[in-house]
């Protein structure tokens, strides 16, 4: 079972789209708003078995409204 489906998302605090929990090449995860681009910091993990833990910090990071907001380069 993977362990991305056990996490509960909430809508995003900034536009109220989804968020989308996406782990970046093994290392990381973070949350990000599948409509305004907002997203959490990063949760990074080094050994295999500390991977769901970081998944959850990265969700409830999320779900606390600690988000950045998507920046248009201005």
């Amino acid at each position: 079972m993977d362990i991305l489906n056990d996490i509960t998302l909430q809508d995003c605090p900034i536009c109220g789209g989804a968020g989308f929990l996406e782990e970046e090449q093994g290392w990381c995860f973070y949350v990000s708003c599948l409509d305004c681009g907002a997203h959490s910091v990063e949760v990074d993990y080094r050994k295999p078995e500390d991977r769901e833990e970081a998944a959850q910090r990265a969700a409830d990071v999320w779900n606390l409204g600690k988000v950045i907001p998507e920046s248009n380069g201005i």
